[in-house]
């Protein structure tokens, strides 16, 4: 007996976070008797979690239907689409632009929001859970507060129960998400700004997990306690990411980061003097406007010093709704932020 239920094809564009909202998304068509096929050729229904963060993720979404247009064309196929994630949030919130997205793209069914689990099975053995959604840092490039909100922090309790309920299935490896992991908690009482992610680590920690590792976290939120907490257990992951961004302090602060390269160099001091076999991860983010010759050469010294094991580097592109596209024409060339991202690609990531 043939199989009558519609095919469904999920695509995920972006962070963990958007990976953990797909897999709320796969459980609300598969309870609504939808079976998920491994191309989008074969779907009836192409169902994009989109992200916004960048420019060249929002092209890659576009290019996605695209093909899908084509596909429907050559084969005569009605493979329609359905935006999700952060690119519906922001396209709901802007009529104007949504109407022109929809004028462009008619292939695209509905928009819809499907607010995420908190757990995603990465890989076996291991699972990403959500501690924390939305942010309040507001850095005057980055979108993520205008489409996922003000920081919402999860029940501490709840997230316990859940890696209690994890460990006894037998998973060893633990990934702690949010868009500021450091300040988990701090929204729980008003005028209590105290953040309980050291409190939080420190009772995961105790569990039977092999590793527990977390992302991301902010420079300034990255307190004395949860130091000494990592210090402490050997199943927290050594390897600490840690978004620079720019190593330059005129550019730090057009970027609304709330610290200087001193300040970072000082806690990655810090952390070293504590934590002996850690290493580092980073973000950087290259041909923010204003980003000199002499700009671009502070952020590569400062990567020197710290030696990072790995970067993911970006390269600067306007997101309309930020702060940075209102006050800053993108005056850095796109030729000169290739030069720039090659350097610090052989610097760091192929060393």
């Amino acid at each position: 007996m043939s199989d009558k239920r519609k095919k469904i094809y999920i695509k995920t564009f972006g962070c963990i976070q958007n990976m953990i909202d797909s897999e709320k998304i796969r459980q609300d068509y598969c309870s609504k008797f939808y079976v998920e096929v491994d191309d989008y050729k074969k779907a009836e229904v192409v169902i994009i979690n989109g992200c916004v963060v960048r420019e060249s993720a929002e092209n890659r979404i576009y290019g996605l239907i695209n093909e899908i247009r084509k596909v429907n064309k050559k084969r005569r196929r009605n493979i329609k689409v359905v935006l999700s994630g952060c690119l519906a949030k922001i396209l709901l919130k802007d009529k104007k632009r949504l109407k022109k997205i929809k004028n462009k793209f008619p292939e695209i069914e509905r928009i819809e929001i499907k607010d995420g689990l908190s757990v995603y099975n990465c890989k076996k053995g291991a699972v990403a859970i959500s501690i924390s959604r939305g942010c309040n840092n507001f850095c005057s490039y980055c979108i993520v507060p205008f489409c996922r909100g003000r920081e919402k922090s999860r029940s501490f309790k709840k997230i316990i129960k859940e890696i209690d309920k994890y460990v006894k299935l037998g998973t060893k490896e633990i990934l702690l998400v949010g868009q500021n992991v450091n300040s988990y908690g701090s929204d729980f009482e008003k005028g209590n700004s105290k953040s309980l992610f050291p409190k939080l680590l420190k009772t995961i920690a105790k569990k039977d997990l092999e590793k527990i590792s977390f992302v991301s976290s902010n420079p300034w939120d990255f307190s004395d306690d949860l130091i000494e907490v990592i210090a402490e257990h050997k199943n927290i992951s050594r390897l600490i990411h840690l978004p620079l961004q720019s190593g330059d302090d005129e550019i730090l602060k057009k970027m609304n980061r709330s610290y200087r390269s001193r300040d970072y160099l000082s806690l990655i001091k810090k952390i070293r003097k504590k934590v002996k076999d850690v290493e580092f991860s980073t973000d950087v983010i290259i041909g923010f406007p204003g980003e000199t010759e002499k700009a671009f050469e502070n952020t590569v010294r400062l990567c020197k010093k710290v030696k990072f094991k790995i970067a993911y580097l970006n390269k600067y592109s306007p997101r309309a709704g930020t702060l940075a596209a209102k006050l800053y024409k993108d005056d850095v060339p796109m030729k000169t932020k290739k030069e720039r991202w090659r350097i610090l690609e052989k610097l760091i990531n192929r060393k």
